[in-house]
C-alpha cells in the first residue's frame, strides 16, 4: 500500500470536476479512487481538517539546468524544490547545454527524471536547433521522443517566417508552442525596465514594447496558422491588452504571469542587487496593475514560476554583467496566495487552484490536474492561512538567487503526493 493514501476531512477543490466541498480523497495503487469507494486496510491516513486538498499543482515553466549546468541545479534537486513548493509536475525548459533539440537529449532527460526525480518531469523541446533561431528543430522526432511542448525559452525566434513554419509543423504533430516574447532589435542591451528608475540608476533600458511587439506577432501567427501559442512570463500592460483582444476573437493565444512581476517593481533595483535582475524585467506599478487586472478578468489563465537558478558567483558581479533569473518553485504558491487571494482579493481559491491545475493540464493535454476517478494520484494539500518566512538557506535548490529572502507570506503547501506517495510534507 506504499502508493495509496487517504486524505480526510479537507476542503476538496477540484475545478476540473467543479468540486468544492469538505470530504475525502482516496488514492489506491497510484490512482484516484471514485468518491465513496471502500478504503483498503493499511492505507496511510492524513487528517486534512482546516486545509485545502487540490489536484497536484503543475508548474509549466521551470529551468532544471540539466544536462550541462548541474552546478546551478539538477533534475533531482529541482524536483525536491518543486515538491517543497507543492508541485507534483514540472515542465522543464530546453535551454540546457546541450539544448533539448534532439531525441537523444529528450531520452536522457526522461531517463534521469525517472531515476532521480521525486515529481513528474516533462521536457519541452527546442523550436530551433540550439535555440539559435536560425533553423527549425526536428519537431516530429522531438514529439516521438516525448516532449509536451516546444519553446526556445531564454531566447526568441526573430525571423517571422521561421516562426510561422515552426508553428505549422507543431500543429501537424499536435504540440503547442510556448514563446519568450522579446524583440532583440528594440530591447538591445537593456537590463531593466526602461523608465524613471533606469534613468536614475544609469542602466540600459528594456522597453515594454520589446515584449508587446512579439505578443502581437504571436497573436497574428496563432490566428494565421491555428496553432496554440502560449506567451511566457508576461510583464507588460500592452501584452495583456493584446492577449485580451485576441482571446475575445477566439485566437488560440494564452499567457502566464510569474510572481515576481506582481510582487516587485523596477524601484526594487535601487540597490543594484542582481537578485532582482530577470528577463523580462521588473516593471513599473502601472504594469503590475495591468497584470493583476488580467488575472482577475480571466485574460491570463496560468500561473508559473520561471524558476531560474544561478550559481552565487555568477550573480556576484556588476548588475549589467549578471545573468537574468531568480528562484521560484518554493516561493510562488506563497506569493500568489498572499498577493492575489489575501491582499488584493483579485481571485478566490478556486481560481487559484484552476490556474495551477486544470488550465495547464488542458493546455498541454495532460492526464493530471484533476481528482476525477482513475486520474493519476497527484495531490497537493494547502494551508492558505499559514504564515511563514522565506529562508533561502533552507531551500532545496542548489542555488540561492532569490529576492524574497526574509519575506513574510501567508499561505503555502504543506504536503505533496505524487502517484499516491507522499514525497514531501511540512
Amino acid at each position: 500500500m506504499s502508493h495509496s493514501i487517504l486524505l480526510r476531512n479537507g476542503r476538496v477543490i477540484d475545478p476540473a470536476n467543479r468540486r468544492d466541498a469538505v470530504g475525502d480523497v482516496l488514492v489506491v495503487d497510484g490512482y484516484v479512487a471514485p468518491q465513496g469507494a471502500a478504503v483498503p486496510e493499511g492505507v496511510e491516513t492524513v487528517d486534512c481538517t482546516g486545509r485545502v486538498v487540490t489536484p497536484g499543482l503543475i508548474d509549466l515553466h521551470v529551468h532544471l539546468r540539466e544536462p550541462g549546468q548541474s552546478a546551478k541545479e539538477t533534475i533531482a534537486s529541482g524536483a525536491r524544490a518543486a515538491a517543497a513548493g507543492g508541485f507534483t509536475t514540472v515542465v522543464c525548459m530546453p535551454n540546457t547545454s546541450p539544448s533539448i533539440d534532439s531525441a537523444s537529449v529528450v531520452a536522457w532527460v526522461l531517463a534521469k527524471a525517472q531515476a532521480e526525480a521525486c515529481v513528474r518531469v516533462l521536457p519541452t523541446g527546442a523550436l530551433s536547433k540550439g535555440i539559435a533561431g536560425e533553423e527549425m528543430a526536428p519537431i516530429g522526432a522531438l514529439k516521438k521522443a516525448g516532449v509536451v511542448a516546444l519553446t526556445d525559452d531564454g531566447r526568441c525566434i526573430q525571423n517571422h517566417e521561421l516562426m510561422r513554419r515552426a508553428l505549422e509543423y507543431a500543429k501537424m504533430f499536435g504540440l503547442i508552442v510556448m514563446d519568450h516574447c522579446q524583440d532583440y532589435s528594440l530591447v538591445g542591451k537593456g537590463v531593466m525596465h526602461e523608465g524613471y528608475w533606469s534613468t536614475v540608476l544609469g542602466l540600459p533600458g528594456w522597453p515594454a514594447a520589446g515584449e508587446e511587439l512579439i505578443v502581437q506577432r504571436n497573436a497574428l501567427l496563432a490566428e494565421l496558422t491555428g496553432t496554440p501559442i502560449h506567451c511566457q512570463h508576461l510583464s507588460a500592460a500592452g501584452s495583456v491588452r493584446v492577449l485580451r483582444e485576441a482571446r475575445q476573437r477566439g485566437v488560440p493565444l494564452s499567457g502566464e504571469v510569474c510572481p515576481h512581476h506582481i510582487a516587485l517593481t523596477d524601484a526594487s533595483l535601487r540597490g543594484y542587487d542582481t537578485n532582482f535582475k530577470m528577463n523580462p524585467p521588473l516593471r513599473s506599478e502601472e504594469h503590475v496593475e495591468a497584470l493583476i487586472e488580467g488575472i482577475a478578468d480571466g485574460t491570463i489563465t496560468i500561473l508559473a514560476s520561471d524558476h531560474a537558478p544561478h550559481c552565487g558567483f555568477e550573480k556576484e558581479v556588476e548588475f549589467d554583467q549578471a545573468p537574468f533569473g531568480i528562484l521560484g518553485l518554493e516561493t510562488e504558491v506563497g506569493l500568489f496566495l498572499d498577493i492575489l487571494v489575501h491582499k488584493r482579493k483579485a481571485i478566490d481559491l478556486n481560481r487559484f487552484v484552476e490556474m495551477y491545475t486544470v488550465n495547464p493540464a488542458r493546455l498541454l493535454g495532460l492526464e493530471t490536474g484533476t481528482l476525477g476517478a482513475g486520474a493519476p494520484g497527484d495531490v497537493t494539500v494547502l494551508d492558505p492561512g499559514l504564515e511563514w518566512t522565506v529562508d533561502r538557506n533552507a531551500s532545496f535548490s542548489l542555488s540561492r538567487n532569490t529576492p524574497f529572502h526574509g519575506w513574510e507570506l501567508k499561505g503555502r503547501a504543506v504536503r505533496t503526493v505524487v502517484g499516491g506517495k507522499s514525497v514531501w510534507s511540512l
